[in-house]
Parts: C-alpha cells; sequence; structure tokens
C-alpha cells in the first residue's frame, strides 16, 4: 500500500495533485504546527497576466497552534471578495462553466476550522478530477504527537501498514532512505515532469494553484498532467 502525507494547502498546485494521486491512501496531516507564510491558506492564480496571491483570512493564528486548532477569520465578506476574484480572473476562460460552481462551492463551504475547510476542498477537487485516493485526517486518527519529524512519518506508514512512502521532491532533504527502509518501508518521490498549458499570458508560469490549471483546460487535458511525473527512490542522504 502507497502513503502519501501532507499538509492541507489550499487550491495547491499540480504537484500536490500528483502526490495524491500516486497514493493509495492520503493522509491530510493537520495536526502539526500552522506555518504562517506557507501554502496552508494562501496560492497564487493569475490576475491580468500576474502571479497574484489569493487568501483564506484567519483568526488568531499561530505557529504554536495545530492547524486543526486555527480557525477562519470570523466575517463572511473575505468568501464573497474570493468568488469575486476568481469570477473576474476567469470569467471568459474556456472551462469557466464547468468549473467555476466548484470552485464557488469551496470557498463558501461553512465551516469556521481550517483544517475541515481545507480537507473539504481537497476532497471535491480530487473527486472532480477523478482522483479515488482515500482521503484522512491525522487529527482523527493517531495519538502521536510525543514523536516528530521522520519518526512521526514512519509511525503513520506503520499504522497504516503501508509498503511504501512518497513525498514530493521537496522532501529529499528531510528523510533518511536507509532508515524507511530498515523500517521495511520503500521511500520514494514525485519527480514532476516539465508541463505547460495554455494560459492567458506571454510565458508560462509554473506551479500556481489549481484553479488556474482547471479553468484553462479540458478535464481530459487536466488528467494527462496529474499524470505527468515520476516515481524515483532518493539517494542515501549526506551527513552534514
Amino acid at each position: 500500500m502507497k502513503l502519501a502525507i501532507m499538509q492541507p494547502y489550499f487550491f495547491p498546485y499540480i504537484g500536490y495533485w500528483q502526490l495524491m494521486h500516486a497514493a493509495d491512501r492520503f493522509v491530510i496531516y493537520d495536526d502539526v504546527n500552522y506555518i504562517k507564510g506557507g501554502w496552508i491558506n494562501r496560492n497564487r492564480i493569475l490576475i491580468n497576466g500576474k502571479p497574484t496571491y489569493i487568501t483564506v483570512p484567519l483568526h488568531q493564528a499561530s505557529p504554536y497552534k495545530l492547524i486543526c486548532e486555527t480557525v477562519l477569520h470570523p466575517s463572511t465578506g473575505w468568501r464573497d471578495k474570493l468568488v469575486k476574484m476568481v469570477k473576474m480572473t476567469y470569467g471568459k476562460a474556456p472551462e469557466f462553466d464547468g468549473v467555476f460552481p466548484l470552485i464557488e462551492k469551496v470557498i463558501r463551504h461553512d465551516t469556521t476550522n481550517l483544517s475541515e475547510y481545507m480537507a473539504y476542498q481537497l476532497r471535491e477537487i480530487s473527486r472532480y478530477m477523478g482522483i479515488t485516493t482515500e482521503i484522512v485526517m491525522t487529527s482523527r486518527c493517531y495519538d502521536n504527537n510525543d514523536l516528530s519529524g521522520q519518526e512521526r512519518i514512519i509511525d503513520i506508514c506503520k499504522r497504516e501498514c503501508a509498503s511504501s512512502y512518497i513525498n514530493l521532491s521537496g522532501g529529499q532533504s528531510l528523510y533518511d532512505p536507509e532508515t524507511f527502509r530498515d523500517a521495511g518501508i520503500d521511500l520514494r518521490f514525485i519527480i514532476m515532469h516539465p508541463l505547460t498549458y495554455k494560459q492567458r499570458t506571454k510565458e508560462f508560469v509554473p506551479y500556481l494553484s489549481i484553479i488556474d490549471a482547471l479553468m484553462e483546460i479540458h478535464p481530459l487535458e487536466i488528467i494527462r498532467l496529474i499524470d505527468a511525473y515520476d516515481l524515483v527512490a532518493c539517494e542515501k542522504r549526506h551527513a552534514h
């Protein structure tokens, strides 16, 4: 069984969905500390040809709180603003009519909890794209907060009876393949193929929110992009 474990991101880029697609089970890692300035509650779309942040405002967010303890800002106006921004930006995009109702539904999802809000959008968008991977949440399943980093990941893998653990390429500096091997777990990483699609800008802008790709290209082309990766083994981590 191939397992992936990742913090919930807001309308994440294509590589995130590749990771989910490559796994049999995807664990939303939401009982770790919230990271300010990361991708948990923000991403980028193309506004007037320039990558521009869209953000879910939070209430008293802190790196000392877990993601699953963090709450959304109580005002309702930010949802209206986000929906309007997406509509104005992509109103003339080829796939707007089919995609916009999904994006609006996700943005307007009625909850105060950040983790639940992000989990809902991951489930809804993965279903739209035909990704059938089972999704679970660590704050609901595990009691291993005494562990940290690599040890905690390996513990989750063992509890899930995973034979393989898959991570994004950036994680290669975080994990030691020999430690995983000793635990009976095959460590693999997603390496994205170089990919482009038609955007309304002169030069292709990579790593944008999935909203951009969903709006611009046919669902069958989305599937091709989600499949455009290799799973590679990690070389032995060098000692510092």
